[in-house]
């Protein structure tokens, strides 16, 4: 690979997902505004705040570095469901997806100067019902703060807690590494 590869996200699961992919690439983070158009398509949140992340770290470099950007959000229903912010919370955010079935929605953003490539990947969870003390015992254990949805598939709620995945895995992890692997190579 001829370009230097940035990464534009903090998110050890991003940088460890690409690095099981055995991408060479370096992090770089700038605080990004993740608001987004109230009249903007669900599906294209994600690849908005993203892209935000995309250009504000490419601004910061040379122009010879392609740089890669995602965005998580969880969906239930119509409602985006970010990050929690307190313990409580975590907690009224994990009772309210339990027993039911949400979307997690990736957006990504390649961006290498001008030419940009972007998509949004979805994957479709299915949570058993989970009592009050599952619930509490996973948020004070894993303190899933800096996760959208207040839940990480990988950790001990997804073990016992997803019924089922539609879709790919890891987007759910925040990457959906194999087709950000597609797009790379029609980049480099």
């Amino acid at each position: 690979m001829s370009k230097k590869i940035v990464l534009a996200s903090g998110s050890p699961r991003r940088k460890t997902l690409l690095e099981w992919a055995e991408v060479s690439f370096e992090v770089m983070v700038k605080p990004t505004d993740e608001s987004y158009p109230a009249d903007l398509a669900v599906e294209e949140v994600p690849v908005h705040i993203a892209r935000q992340k995309a250009l504000g770290v490419a601004a910061e470099l040379s122009g010879n570095e392609l740089v890669i950007a995602a965005d998580t959000i969880v969906v239930l229903g119509n409602e985006i469901i970010g990050k929690p912010s307190s313990r409580e919370d975590a907690i009224q955010i994990l009772s309210k997806l339990a027993g039911q079935t949400h979307r997690v929605i990736t957006g990504v953003v390649l961006l290498d100067g001008a030419n940009e490539k972007s998509f949004s990947d979805i994957t479709t969870v299915h949570f058993h019902a989970l009592t009050l003390e599952q619930i509490t015992f996973y948020v004070d254990k894993y303190k899933p703060y800096d996760k959208a949805g207040a839940y990480a598939i990988q950790e001990w709620i997804g073990v016992v807690g997803i019924k089922s995945v539609e879709g790919d895995f890891y987007n759910v992890m925040g990457l959906p590494v194999s087709r950000v692997m597609q797009a790379l190579q029609t980049m480099l």
